[in-house]
């Protein structure tokens, strides 16, 4: 039953608070405390607020723990979850869970509070109670500077319901409730708890919670409904009012082209809501008689932008058929809405805001007299609650004067900038998968996802923290423990690693590739002198054949062991295709001859100008392993029809070595969309004569396999993206092409193109084809290796051939592939011929305390190239992320005697399985489901699947334990209970150390 939330009775929420603070010096989770000193709040509603934002009515706002921890974060406007007449169990039964999923825009299928109304007025009364407490008693500020806003929907006879006017009357004076009663008799019996509350006080602390209110209507709600329900909370509720907007008033045309330029092309909708939604001309005239209003009975009146954007659940995003977007999208949509709004009513109409809203354009919002502002999207993301704590910090001066109107002027440039800048825009490529692929363990969770990434699993926080630390020799010699070539991969690695990086939660990913190239650089001179082979192993010799990166790598890990290794290489230079082919604008040949040398300080010896032609030479000369190392140089083909192409390798190597050489003509066509064709376009743009380059490909430039930074360098670099175009032909100068269109989804999500009827002509002087080099299989085939249906040879996971003792690694294995991967396989086959010590930095990796990486989440980076590596979150040495995106704080933290890092407990009563933690986690799991569980009760228990655990309320260590499918009691108190120790030292440490957790 873990989808249903138990709210947490007043001296419960209170004691957890409160001991937790003293404890830890947090609340709920949040540990960046906003403390109000400077005297300064805004007045709203005849009352007034610290600091003009908070969480809008949505999962932040529907518990009174979710409340008290945005508060702690310095939030001070809480637009309060909206509530209806269906509620509870009838309610949860229509919204589907998993209900929210914020990976980048966000999606969600619910809409209101999933608790009883009168449930959900006693856990608002249970927070501004709370809220009145904290401000006091931590000195968070003055205890009347924050406001509470009701929303309420969805129609008038629900609103006139007796379910729904007693709960708003109960918000305008709680005093004769029942919850009111308990908070304050609570409080009175246990001042002892308290330093600087007293009876006086807390007596005097004000139960008018909320004397204002945001009418949320659905989609398709009539105009004359919209007024009516407005025209009753003003006119007989006397309430403050704000009437939420829907981003429709847009119309659907300019909705469609936003989205389109700013790259959401792939969300659907159609124009049914904006057909049946309010429009502009009933919305103006509306608004001003509901102003005049307002004015007359000396009332606040506005509009709320906006509501969520209703599309289509196309590819599995929740399970429903409809869902609701925010966020990053949403932000352009909501500002040109402002925009209008603002320039009709000459900025006197008043905006409350929420649509996208974070700390990188709020200060922006709320100069152009946009207040007060209230988010939700920017809070589900990793950094949680304390995202808000740096926006606290950024409104701290937000001064006392009352609204005064809109600036139009100042929200026509942010309008502008949001549609045409790139903070809005979606990247070219679909977002990377950010899961590694495993399921998350009950027990010692934390791990980088960057090393996950890499091929490699290179130590990246430990050679992070010592690069931050200006230690640039010992982050060198971190990464040569497991990567042989620092400089070629610091310099063109794909640095996959920054795609499992959580700092793309927050910005971009930290810039990893270039710290690594940064400490090769920094530490080289120094290091270099102290590297040498350990004392040589007897009986062993090595051939390695082929000297570019993978024959580079596995000659430095053999020879760092002490094996008598050779790299034979049929060229005058090492470094294969980098050497030979990338061309030097991507890397220079210093990079490369500096991992030459320290391959060299390791001992390996190198014989160049000699082409093996077997294995079995080698073996007669001496060599019991050989290494086939040999790359994949065979050109392969775009499969014209008719015409002539020249191979991508060919050219780039010419193209390096002898540019004047080539006479390509002035339009030259470029067949592929990887990152050799990228290279290709590229160097082709820098050939004397070449006039235009043109990339066809026969998908779109989002299904491209290049790498986002290697599309974005070629369209910087003025090469012109042709997308759904299969080449036929070329003859007299022109590439005849069929058009394509994208198809269904695969299972992938990757959209096949289907050829349609219809061609396309593109000059063309010179077509390259960029499209597949393969290996030399014939070669491999002599050599008596079994090869695959692709012509590559067949190796088990040391990368052994069928023939023992010779090898096969990198792209002579894999085909075109990547120098990491290649250095990956040589460690493998170097692995099988000599113990490699690849984890001797592992410990490395987590820091000394916990609290130098706490002390970064939550803010994000307004510029990603001044922070450097200093943006890195410490997963390994602090993880707990699955606590920071849970709205409801249902994922704790626990530090536990014995362990270096803290565990995480999910507490099954606080959680109704939105799903946001299994957005975020790393691992391929759901921690509401797959982390150790605490249970408030038997029904809870026996209900749930969950691995975890029911303490008994006698006070002793006994408590009812499921592990593995079994359900058995255990004396957690007995080292000899029978319980694993790691499972019993986390119930003794919830026990012992966080028994407020404990019901």
């Amino acid at each position: 039953m873990s989808d249903i939330m138990r709210p947490i009775p007043f001296g419960r929420l209170m004691d957890w608070i409160l001991t937790e603070y003293r404890a830890h010096g947090s609340v709920f989770g949040v540990t960046k405390l906003v403390r109000h000193t400077n005297g300064q709040a805004l007045p709203i509603f005849a009352e007034k607020i610290e600091s003009p934002y908070g969480p809008a009515a949505g999962p932040h706002t529907q518990l009174a723990q979710n409340l008290v921890a945005a508060y702690a974060a310095g939030s001070r406007f809480f637009e309060l979850k909206t509530v209806q007449i269906m509620d509870g169990e009838e309610l949860s039964k229509c919204v589907a869970k998993p209900c929210i999923t914020a990976e980048d825009e966000c999606y969600n299928c619910e809409w209101s509070t999933e608790l009883t109304v009168p449930q959900a007025y006693d856990e608002y009364v249970k927070a501004w109670f709370a809220c009145k407490l904290l401000a006091r008693e931590l000195g968070l500020g003055d205890p009347d500077g924050f406001v509470f806003n009701m929303s309420v929907g969805y129609d008038l006879a629900g609103i006139r319901s007796e379910k729904i006017d007693a709960y708003i009357e109960g918000m305008k004076d709680a005093s004769a409730s029942p919850v009111w009663n308990a908070c304050m008799d609570w409080t009175l019996a246990h001042l002892d708890r308290f330093q600087k509350v007293d009876a006086a006080y807390v007596k005097a602390i004000s139960p008018k919670v909320s004397a204002s209110i945001t009418e949320s209507t659905l989609h398709g709600c009539p105009p004359d409904e919209i007024e009516r329900i407005a025209t009753y909370l003003i006119t007989e509720k006397g309430l403050n009012t704000y009437v939420k907007c829907n981003p429709t008033l847009l119309g659907y045309e300019f909705a469609r082209r936003t989205l389109d330029d700013l790259g959401f092309d792939y969300v659907a909708f159609d124009d049914h809501h904006f057909v049946e939604d309010l429009q502009w001309a009933d919305a103006v005239p509306m608004f001003r008689r509901l102003t005049a209003l307002t004015r007359a009975r000396g009332l606040e009146f506005g509009v709320k932008l906006t509501n969520t954007f209703p599309v289509d659940v196309a590819a599995g995003e929740l399970p429903s058929q409809e869902m609701y977007m925010s966020g990053r999208p949403l932000y352009p949509l909501t500002l040109s809405l402002a925009q209008r709004i603002a320039a009709e009513f000459d900025g006197g109409l008043r905006i409350s805001y929420s649509g996208g809203a974070d700390a990188a354009n709020i200060r922006g919002l709320f100069d152009a007299g946009i207040w007060p502002i209230t988010m939700a999207t920017t809070i589900l993301k990793p950094g949680g609650y304390q995202r808000l704590s740096q926006i606290g910090g950024e409104l701290m001066d937000c001064g006392t004067s009352p609204f005064s109107g809109v600036d139009a002027a100042k929200v026509a440039t942010l309008a502008e900038a949001a549609r045409t800048g790139s903070s809005c825009r979606k990247p070219i490529k679909p977002l990377p998968d950010r899961k590694n692929g495993r399921k998350v363990p009950l027990i010692d969770c934390f791990e980088a996802p960057c090393r996950g990434g890499c091929p490699i699993e290179q130590d990246i926080p430990a050679y992070l923290m010592a690069a931050g630390a200006g230690e640039y020799e010992q982050a060198l010699e971190i990464i040569l423990q497991r990567n042989a070539l620092p400089f070629i991969t610091g310099t063109i690695c794909p640095h996959h690693c920054a795609d499992k990086c959580m700092r793309n939660y927050y910005e971009e990913s930290v810039h990893i590739r270039d710290v690594k190239l940064q400490a090769a650089r920094g530490g080289y001179d120094a290091l270099l002198p102290r590297l040498h082979p350990k004392a040589p192993v007897p009986g062993k010799r090595v051939a390695v054949v082929g000297g570019g990166p993978a024959g580079l790598a596995a000659a430095f890990f053999l020879a760092r062991e002490g094996i008598d290794v050779t790299v034979f290489e049929r060229r005058q230079a090492l470094g294969g295709i980098v050497r030979h082919v990338i061309p030097g604008f991507r890397i220079s040949d210093e990079a490369i001859d500096r991992d030459v040398a320290l391959c060299r300080a390791m001992g390996a010896k190198f014989a160049l100008g000699v082409d093996v032609q077997s294995a079995e030479e080698l073996k007669a000369q001496g060599f019991t392993h050989v290494i086939f190392a040999t790359g994949a140089w065979k050109p392969g083909s775009a499969g014209l029809e008719y015409g002539e192409e020249r191979g991508v390798l060919a050219f780039l190597e010419q193209a390096k070595s002898d540019p004047a050489s080539l006479d390509l003509g002035a339009d030259v066509v470029v067949i592929g969309g990887g990152n050799t064709a990228m290279d290709a376009a590229r160097a082709a743009r820098r050939i004397p004569g070449v006039e235009h380059v043109r990339l066809v490909y026969r998908r779109t430039r989002r299904y491209m396999p290049a790498d986002e930074d290697e599309l974005a360098l070629a369209l910087a670099d003025g090469v012109e993206f042709l997308e759904l175009l299969s080449p036929v032909g070329v003859k007299d100068g022109v590439l005849t092409c069929r058009v394509m269109e994208l198809g269904a989804p695969d299972a992938s999500g990757r959209r096949s193109p289907v050829a349609t009827s219809k061609t396309r002509t593109v000059p063309a002087s010179a077509v390259i084809a960029a499209v597949g080099e393969q290996v030399d299989g014939a070669f491999l085939a002599a050599n008596g290796l079994t090869l695959d249906q692709k012509g590559r040879p067949v190796v088990d996971e040391t990368m052994q051939t069928s023939v023992p003792g010779v090898f096969a690694v990198g792209d002579t294995r894999r085909g075109p592939a990547t120098v990491v991967e290649a250095i990956a396989d040589a460690a493998r086959a170097a692995g099988a011929i000599v113990s490699l010590d690849l984890g001797k930095y592992a410990g490395a990796n987590i820091g000394p305390d916990h609290q130098a990486p706490l002390a970064g989440r939550g803010d994000l980076c307004a510029d990603c190239n001044t922070c450097g590596d200093s943006r890195c979150l410490g997963c390994a040495t602090v993880c707990e992320t699955c606590a920071e995106v849970c709205p409801n704080r249902a994922n704790v933290s626990v530090a536990v005697p014995g362990k270096r890092q803290r565990q995480i407990v999910h507490v099954d009563g606080m959680c109704n399985e939105c799903g946001n933690c299994a957005t975020f986690c790393p691992y391929d799991s759901r921690p509401y489901r797959d982390k150790f569980t605490l249970f408030w009760s038997r029904e809870d228990f026996d209900h749930s699947e969950n691995e975890g655990f029911l303490p008994y309320g006698d006070g002793s260590g006994t408590c009812l334990v499921r592990l593995d499918g079994r359900v058995a009691e255990y004396d957690a108190a007995d080292p000899a209970c029978g319980l694993p120790a790691d499972v019993r030292a986390l119930i003794q440490a919830v026990r012992a150390d966080y028994s407020y957790l404990v019901r």
